[in-house]
């Protein structure tokens, strides 16, 4: 029963339901049909358990889940058929036959003669092998006419290779294609070439690129994005040390399998191959809901008659399974927005195989390769196409509505693949976005004490950002009864993605969607609301109530009070384009280092020197660091025991000893996120040039934190690690202060001189020489 429905008015609903459900059964629309006679299934029993006469209440509840289960089986009836319609091996052979041609033109025009043969060839033989198993005289002709194609090409390169001569440009070649920058690195391995790899991140992630018009079949290209994103200017070094290096290495192996950072050689990576690709890795771990339900992998080419990876990028098509990770579900939907709305390449950049103009493209031979920012930097994850299928047909996993867009399916995959399998312990948009996007996280808690959290601020802030494209942000709830999530049409601990906020004759809304495809907000603005939906907020917000009660999709408006109350948390991913200048570093903080509480010494923690220069004319400047744990195993991401902060001193860059001594001029809550946003807005009246100290802190310190921070500022900036400056080792002397030897403060002469007495004798006369004492007690 909907949140703001009387018990006068269910029968009233039971009628509405059941009348949509007969209307979509006889039209033939029978996914529709079977949600609205399940619906009404639910109203009757409501109406039993509270004793609200229903005519014929018993035999109408009957029928409707006879009807619903009847539909179900004309459902997998319809299902079997649709599989039935696949292509045979051979056409598939065909299109993964065309694919390695492509993929030999491409080496081909980047003068890459010897991997041009071997991909010539390995087309050739896959033509010949498949022609001659085929009876399909078309099919025949086609595969003859791609292997002498094929064999023409190859001839004419061993020729020119034997001569020494170069290479005759192509008849088909490309404009002005620049070389893909290539080095002997083996990525597979943990080995990782410095001067391959940079601290700047993307500033306009999903700006995509300009169109490169081209003669080439534009459905591959293995080569590098022709105009790639601009970039941050890094405010330092553009390389990394040797230390962090051995750290970013050292938390490459996740969960069992190394993830090494992405670099540019890997857009070379080989993705066509005269056989299926299989996964080394072997398939993803199984969730529980999966297993009950699985028959066994399947690939797009089984699934469904023509395996696309997209026809259109659409926030409304994408549909959470059976595996708990309504957050990244979400997170997809408002990336897939946002590429939609701006015209901007976001989510579908980080995708290979490419064509020419950067769009991910299906690929016959099943191997796809995903670009994901884990513990600090972008990394490499390479999937087979592999999917669980149950024995009815249906993608155990998320999906598009369009069966034949595979781009949800994949991006999950790789996500999962990371996470340790498809029994995901769970996670946050903040954490999912960041992965997907490297866009800055922060998290807003809602239900915050004091004046931490403003409301109407809030409100006017994320309406102004979601319409600039500045944020992508998702909302979720906190723990909700079983009777609170049937009143409300809300769902415990979940997550929604936020596809719109208006502010319409004075009231806030909300346009959510459920990553469920279903289940939706029964209060005000709801579909059922017939109080708020006055005919003037229909035509401003564009919306007919009546139409969208049509059918569940999870598309909902809500209202801003509304979502105070119920909801606990929003999840924002600032676009890093809103700053210009970048630095990370990368570093280790081993156990034992310092002690295990911080609450008294901060003389051991990791500390850094942020120097921050306004430029002639600029009175203020935003400056954001990010603090990453690494994190490498699936059991520390389920339960994440470590709470982590960054803690800002104004105390002209020097190493800071106690936490507040002075006071921090930033003091971070520590949190058990693996990512923590530090945010600082300076002004130029403080000085042209300002110092801070930054340091990173944990709750308690038991074990070796590997971790990655990163500043984002508006201004030019320099970030140093504050070394240590005691270059002598340390000398421990151990003592009792107890009995005869507490003799007491100074105010009792007597005993005072019995107090532990120890000498320093300095071995150098300089004026500078740094000492430091540390007191240790049992308490």
């Amino acid at each position: 029963m909907s949140a703001n429905l009387s018990p006068n008015d269910l029968p009233q609903e039971i009628s509405q339901l059941a009348t949509h459900a007969v209307q979509f059964d006889r039209d033939g629309n029978i996914e529709v049909a079977i949600y609205y006679y399940t619906e009404a299934a639910k109203s009757l029993l409501e109406a039993q358990h509270r004793n609200i006469p229903f005519p014929n209440l018993d035999a109408k509840l009957k029928e409707y889940r006879d009807r619903a289960a009847k539909l179900k089986e004309q459902q997998i009836a319809r299902k079997e058929k649709e599989l039935s319609n696949v292509k045979d091996q051979s056409q598939i052979d065909l299109e993964r036959a065309e694919f390695l041609l492509y993929a030999a033109l491409d080496a081909d025009e980047l003068q890459d003669q010897a991997g041009a043969i071997e991909l010539y060839t390995e087309a050739i033989q896959l033509c010949l092998e498949t022609r001659n198993r085929t009876a399909d005289q078309a099919l025949k002709a086609k595969l003859a006419k791609l292997a002498s194609r094929c064999l023409d090409r190859a001839e004419h390169l061993k020729k020119q290779r034997s001569s020494g001569r170069p290479s005759l440009p192509l008849d088909f070649s490309l404009n002005n294609l620049p070389s893909v920058p290539s080095n002997d690195l083996d990525t597979g391995s943990k080995s990782v070439n410095p001067s391959d790899m940079r601290r700047s991140l993307p500033a306009n992630v999903g700006q995509g690129n300009a169109h490169i018009n081209t003669s080439l079949p534009t459905s591959f290209s293995t080569t590098a994005k022709i105009n790639g994103p601009s970039k941050l200017v890094v405010s330092g070094s553009d390389s990394y040390t040797k230390e962090e290096i051995e750290v970013l290495r050292k938390t490459s192996k996740i969960n069992g399998r190394d993830y090494v950072p992405f670099m540019a050689v890997d857009v070379k990576e080989k993705m066509a191959f005269p056989t299926p690709f299989n996964d080394k890795d072997g398939k993803l771990a199984l969730a529980p809901k999966q297993l009950s339900a699985f028959k066994g992998w399947a690939r797009p080419s089984e699934i469904c008659a023509e395996p696309r990876m997209y026809d259109n990028i659409d926030a409304f098509s994408i549909r959470q399974s059976i595996i708990s990770d309504c957050s990244f579900v979400a997170s997809l939907a408002i990336s897939a927005l946002y590429e939609k709305r701006f015209k901007k390449k976001l989510i579908t950049s980080i995708i290979y195989p490419q064509n020419r103009e950067g769009d991910p493209i299906y690929n016959p031979s099943g191997k796809y390769m995903v670009k994901l920012n884990i513990n600090g930097v972008p990394r490499k994850v390479v999937i087979d196409d592999f999917l669980p299928v149950s024995r009815y047909g249906d993608i155990l996993c998320s999906y598009s509505h369009n069966k034949n867009e595979m781009w949800v399916s994949l991006l999950e995959k790789a996500y999962m693949k990371v996470m340790g399998g498809y029994d995901f312990p769970g996670s946050n948009s903040n954490i999912d976005l960041h992965a997907l996007t490297s866009w800055i996280p922060e998290r807003v808690a809602v239900k915050q004490k004091g004046e931490e959290f403003r409301p109407d601020e809030f409100f006017m802030k994320i309406s102004e950002r979601h319409r600039k494209g500045d944020v992508l942000a998702t909302v979720a709830t906190g723990e909700m009864s079983d009777k609170e999530c049937e009143r409300t049409g809300l769902v415990s601990t979940h997550a929604y993605a936020l596809l719109d906020v208006r502010d319409v004759q004075g009231k806030k809304l909300f346009l959510l969607k459920n990553p469920w495809s279903s289940t939706r907000w029964k209060g005000n603005f709801s579909d059922r609301d017939v109080r708020n939906w006055t005919p003037a907020m229909k035509t401003a917000l564009s919306y007919n109530p009546e139409s969208a009660a049509q059918f569940d999709n999870g598309v909902f408006w809500i209202d801003y009070a509304s979502v105070l109350r119920f909801f606990d948390v929003f999840y924002l991913n600032w676009n890093p384009a809103l700053f210009k200048f970048t630095y990370a570093v990368h570093q280790e903080w081993r156990a034992g280092s310092s002690p295990v509480k911080d609450i008294y010494d901060m003389s051991s923690n990791p500390q850094f020197r942020l120097e921050v220069n306004f430029p002639s004319g600029v009175a203020s400047a935003a400056v954001w660091a990010l603090l990453t744990r690494h994190i490498t195993d699936r059991k520390d991401f389920a339960d994440n025991k470590e709470y982590i902060t960054l803690l800002v001193f104004k105390v002209e860059g020097k190493r800071v000893f106690y936490p507040y001594d002075p006071p921090p001029f930033i003091d971070g809550v520590r949190i058990n996120s693996p990512l923590y946003l530090c945010k600082m807005l300076l002004k130029a009246s403080e000085g042209s040039s300002q110092k801070y100290t930054l340091v990173v802190s944990q709750y308690e310190k038991t074990n070796t934190m590997y971790y990655s921070l990163r500043c984002y500022s508006t201004v030019p900036f320099r970030l140093t690690k504050i070394n240590s400056t005691y270059a002598h080792k340390e000398q421990v002397v151990n003592g009792m202060w107890k009995g005869i030897t507490a003799g007491g403060c100074p105010n009792f002469p007597a005993t005072y001189r019995n107090n532990p007495v120890h000498q320093i004798h300095i071995d150098n006369s300089n004026t500078d020489n740094q000492i430091l004492i540390t007191l240790k007690g049992p308490k």
